[in-house]
């Protein structure tokens, strides 16, 4: 068990921010109107338990884990206080944003993953979205057993999906999605699409390569280099970013200001949007349900 005490780290809010679809509350070991709660996540084929109170977390894994893989994984070496702290003072609806979504941290996620998890995400929600990942590590992921003897499914690799028919991820509630996971899997299997060449890009370059995968576009393309690549002047804009700008920025949101960080600013404006009631009262808004 690790303990720290930690600024500007909210599990609970991570988990709803849309940019990660495989870290879920322990159902009855949680309780946020009191503060406290416990989630579990997995991420690759690795599996963790994390209970927060405030700022002081415990993470159920050994110092040697947590320094060589969650540490990272959580980017908490980083001062997100110092992100907030450039916004504009006469930015009220940023300020609030941020105020709102504080506990925010973009992820260091694995490629691949990310690959699927927003191929899969297109005119999706997020409670489905959670579903397909299940379902595809289920059916496709290695079989593995945490610290307490319970099972989990690491993530399927690549070359678990590149031979599939590619209407076979249909029977995950994929729909049309399946041929996008397989094609891309292919693509990444044969050699076509270099993973670890992407992860060692420029952003621009990172961006260009992705959108060479079948069914990636702009906005997927901008999520995968935010949260696997932590590219974090990559700007996805969804529905309810684009809702925000029409709203609070009708001459475009002032990325030369916030040059370099405005990912970071975009996932507050994009969590504020989609909850729209601080998730530690326990009022889970209806907005988690809408397409991302």
């Amino acid at each position: 068990m690790v303990r720290k005490t930690i600024e500007n780290f909210s599990i609970y809010q991570i988990c709803d921010s849309g940019q990660c679809f495989r870290m879920t509350p322990i159902h009855g070991e949680t309780d946020p109107a009191s503060g406290e709660i416990r989630m579990q996540v997995i991420a690759g084929d690795r599996y963790l338990e994390i209970l927060q109170n405030g700022k002081e977390c415990m993470f159920d894994c050994t110092e040697e884990e947590f320094e060589g893989f969650w540490k990272e994984y959580f980017d908490l070496e980083t001062d997100y206080a110092s992100y907030i702290a450039q916004i504009n003072p006469n930015d009220t609806y940023l300020l609030n944003a941020a105020a709102f979504g504080s506990g925010m941290r973009i992820l260091r996620q694995d490629l691949w993953e990310m690959i699927v998890s927003f191929l899969i995400s297109q005119q999706n929600n997020i409670p489905r979205i959670r579903k397909c990942i299940e379902n595809i590590c289920r059916e496709y992921g290695e079989k593995k057993e945490n610290a307490k003897g319970q099972t989990y499914y690491a993530f399927p690799k690549p070359e678990a999906l590149a031979g599939l028919d590619e209407d076979a991820l249909k029977a995950c509630n994929l729909g049309y999605r399946s041929k996008y996971v397989v094609r891309s899997a292919r693509s990444i299997v044969c050699g076509e699409i270099d993973l670890d060449a992407i992860r060692n890009m420029s952003y621009k370059k990172a961006k260009e390569e992705l959108l060479k995968l079948f069914g990636v576009g702009v906005k997927v393309a901008d999520c995968i280099c935010l949260f696997a690549l932590h590219h974090l002047q990559a700007f996805p804009v969804d529905t309810h970013i684009h809702q925000a700008m029409e709203t609070h920025y009708k001459r475009g949101f002032p990325k030369r200001r916030y040059k370099g960080v405005e990912g970071v600013l975009q996932q507050y404006i994009f969590y504020y949007e989609l909850a729209g009631t601080p998730l530690e009262t326990g009022k889970r808004s209806k907005r988690l349900n809408r397409f991302l």
